[in-house]
């Protein structure tokens, strides 16, 4: 478990995993641990630094983890989840989704106050002028990249001259100063087969790859020059010029991810699923069913089903808010009522955010 300000509680007695109330959010330690050196290793030797996503994750704990291995940074999609960071001692924060209300830019000067290492992405003018207003109302100079849209149309500048006319008007601002740029090519990284993904991710970032030319040309310094993620994180790593990774589901993995497959094989499998819902079979209507306590309320999904730890020939089927229907095979499998079931999950970043603890 860990608190909300990201430290572990210490139970007086650790529960045994049959007295977890279900559903829970669990993390194979072992798992994890080797995740989290293993994609640092992997960095180290291929010269690029990462800055991981921590909307993975959400905690903290993990966040000082990471960078104790060495990342430079890390990300938040949000203010709210950077004040969490900020808070908890993480100084170095990037909020990779532009803002443009006066709630949210009032918001992040003052965190900006508190961390001179704290940076947002704008992608234009309008948003730039005004959280330049922001800080000289405040007196704070405020770091940004200029976010580039790779062709995932969700937010970001067009590469090229708009992208140029931006950090030049940015470059006229007094309390602003331009870092770099960002391009996270989203839409890349659930492609399946490693080949074609990378294929996708260097047509994706050709335009980006120009624009970081085309702005040192005209005398911009691109200190950062940050995207790619967990899909691209051995493709994205050479040839790109990324100064760091925006990698975050390696740490656990998820169903999605692992059917996409890796360099090598059908799976990516450079990386082992950690993140595990733990369930109870609560009822057995028919003889090829049996019912978990684990629904859509905790098992979050884009498009893919769940899949059972220790019983991969058992289907998960959708049973409801509260439930997880699993078809047994023939002949069934061996589970019984109030039998714990773990299960991986489909998407570890929303199924993440429906717990307020995970138990190692």
């Amino acid at each position: 478990m860990t608190s909300k300000t990201g430290d572990p509680i210490r139970l007086d007695r650790p529960l045994e995993l049959d007295d977890v109330p279900t559903p829970a959010l669990l993390i194979d330690l072992e798992a994890f641990e080797r995740n989290l050196e293993k994609m640092a290793g992997f960095a180290a030797g291929k010269g690029i630094d990462l800055r991981p996503h921590t909307k993975t994750h959400k905690s903290p704990y993990i966040a000082k983890r990471q960078i104790e291995r060495g990342a430079v940074g890390v990300c938040t999609a949000k203010v709210s989840e950077a004040e969490v960071m900020i808070d908890a001692g993480v100084k170095a924060v990037l909020v990779t989704s532009p803002i443009v209300s006066a709630e949210k830019i009032e918001r992040f000067v003052a965190l900006a106050k508190r961390s001179d290492e704290l940076r947002i992405v704008v992608d234009n003018q309008s948003s730039a002028e005004k959280l330049d207003q922001a800080g000289r109302e405040t007196g704070t100079e405020l770091g940004v990249l200029v976010d580039l849209d790779p062709g995932i149309r969700r937010t970001g500048i067009a590469p090229g001259e708009p992208a140029l006319d931006l950090v030049e008007r940015i470059a006229q601002l007094d309390h602003l100063r331009f870092d770099g740029l960002q391009a996270y090519a989203g839409h890349v990284m659930h492609v399946e087969g490693w080949h074609q993904r990378a294929l996708r991710s260097e047509h994706a970032l050709a335009d980006c790859i120009a624009t970081r030319r085309l702005l040192e040309d005209r005398g911009h310094r691109v200190e950062i020059f940050t995207g790619g993620g967990t899909g691209t994180f051995d493709i994205d790593c050479e040839g790109v010029g990324f100064t760091d990774l925006q990698v975050g589901s390696y740490l656990f993995m998820d169903v999605e991810y692992r059917r996409i497959g890796g360099q090598t094989g059908e799976l990516l499998d450079d990386f082992a699923p950690s993140l595990f819902v733990l369930s109870t079979a609560i009822s057995q209507p028919v003889r090829e069913l049996i019912t978990i306590d684990a629904g859509y309320k905790s098992l979050a999904t884009d498009t893919v089903k769940p899949a059972l730890r220790d019983w991969p020939e058992v289907a998960f089927n959708w049973g409801g808010d509260e439930h997880g229907m699993l078809g047994l095979g023939e002949p069934p499998a061996d589970i019984g009522l109030g039998d714990k079931l773990q299960v991986m999950v489909p998407h570890c970043d929303p199924t993440v955010n429906l717990y307020d603890y995970y138990h190692p």
